[in-house]
């Protein structure tokens, strides 16, 4: 008997034509044909200078349809847009910019500004955290992250800054954020910082005013002469009922058990690894098997580990993957989301693109949309900087450095949830109300 999911997939399979196991995506698209025939562009917004635009977040909440661009400056280009845009899309064809809020004296500033941001949920109010990252030279250099208060949306004039994270261990910013509902109940942002660990703050401390209290935790990065973390994940292992932290960073990649928080503890590395000195976004399956693990240069694709033999006990460490995929080997794919089997790319020069892991060692690409077109007079890292997928209904949305935000439709994936995939109810997206252990069975 086939599962929802399963009839999902061939749905989506069937609608595409274009793409065919095991022959290069490039050697079958027409130069003239943008995307795949089983995308469908819902909208595009230019959003100003190339090279302002960074990470993307949407709204989980079908009540609360708003998408939140970071704001950057990235190159030379004007000071004017460090921040946060807050973009209406109740009516998904005709969105609406909303907010533009940009950080006082946005030109004395030196450094990139706006970079990730997550939304939250905390006693009935939702947040937005905007990670930032300044230079020394002007304001803020001590600025990790600014949190802004959003119930009120979309009435515009409710918008408001509530809180900063900010003072000498914050020092360089944090370019990279995570927020997670942990299973003790609290809503956790982990960070990058310019030290060899992950800094773990409790928002909820944050918004009450409690900002001396915040940081609760730290990640260490486990390498030697260790850095610091790029990216990481932290997400609910329905089957340990632990808490996991997958953090990429110096070395490779790490998995830690972060169910106490004050005292993590590794659970497997993946390091000595081929063409990987350092690791960045780093996406675990449901289960927490298999996981997706970027490194960011030129020719580098997706690699796929299968994490079951240190998770069994077996090994320490894993130093080879299982399978690897890549748009365009010539390329970089970046930021990704895991909806199993579906893994949503933001592939720079290639845009979007869409593959299934439903047999993890022949991962096969199954829609995309270039949303950047201008290849030849641009550095490799332009294009498709986010990725975020609405489990709701399944609306993907994609910041654009150059082009500016887009939304899509897939044909055939009207909405995701674990349990029709015969996985956990998990994946970056989180149940405020109700936390992890709930969320992994829930069919909310």
């Amino acid at each position: 008997m086939k599962t929802k999911g399963m009839m999902e997939l061939t749905t989506i399979l069937a609608g595409l034509a274009l793409v065919a196991v095991g022959v290069p995506l490039d050697a079958q698209v027409n130069a003239e044909v943008r995307g795949s025939d089983n995308i469908e562009v819902v909208a595009h917004v230019p959003m100003g200078a190339e090279g302002s635009v960074s990470d993307i977040e949407i709204s989980q909440d079908l009540d609360r349809p708003y998408v939140f661009l970071g704001r950057e400056v990235f190159g030379d280009i004007s000071g004017l847009d460090r921040g946060i845009d807050v973009i209406d899309i109740h009516d998904p064809e005709n969105p609406e910019i909303l907010v533009q809020w940009r950080i006082e004296d946005s030109e004395l500033h030196v450094g990139a500004g706006g970079k990730d941001l997550k939304e939250f949920k905390w006693n009935d109010r939702y947040y937005v955290v905007l990670s930032t990252q300044f230079q020394q030279g002007g304001p803020d250099s001590d600025l990790g992250a600014i949190v802004f208060d959003v119930t009120g949306l979309p009435d515009a004039s409710t918008f408001r800054e509530v809180a900063r994270i900010q003072g000498p261990q914050e020092l360089g910013g944090f370019h990279n954020i995570f927020v997670y509902k942990h299973s003790n109940g609290r809503v956790l942002l982990f960070t990058t910082t310019s030290t060899p660990f992950s800094h773990v703050y409790d928002l909820g401390y944050v918004v009450e005013g409690r900002g001396d209290e915040a940081l609760v935790a730290r990640v260490p990065v486990p390498a030697e002469n260790a850095r610091s973390y790029h990216d990481f994940y932290t997400g609910y292992h329905a089957d340990s009922e632990q808490d996991r932290f997958y953090g990429g960073g110096t070395g490779g990649y790490y998995v830690y058990n972060v169910t106490d928080l004050e005292n993590p503890e590794l659970i497997v590395s993946l390091t000595g690894i081929n063409g990987v000195q350092g690791g960045h976004t780093f996406t675990p399956s449901p289960d927490g098997r298999y996981v997706v693990a970027e490194t960011e240069y030129q020719y580098a694709p997706l690699r796929i580990f299968d994490l079951k033999p240190g998770l069994d006990g077996e090994v320490a460490n894993i130093n080879r993957p299982i399978s690897a995929w890549t748009a365009n080997w010539e390329h970089l794919s970046h930021n990704h989301e895991v909806r199993w089997p579906f893994v949503f790319v933001s592939g720079y020069w290639d845009g979007l693109q869409v593959f299934s892991l439903q047999d993890p060692k022949n991962p096969r690409t199954v829609a995309h949309y270039d949303t950047f077109l201008e290849h030849e007079e641009s550095s490799i890292m332009n294009g498709a900087w986010g990725v975020d997928v609405r489990n709701a209904d399944g609306l993907i949305v994609i910041s654009d450095m150059a082009t500016g935000f887009w939304a899509f439709r897939m044909q055939g994936f009207n909405g995701w949830n674990g349990l029709d995939w015969g996985q956990p109810n998990i994946s970056s997206q989180q149940d405020w109300d109700n936390g992890p252990a709930v969320q992994a069975g829930s069919r909310r």
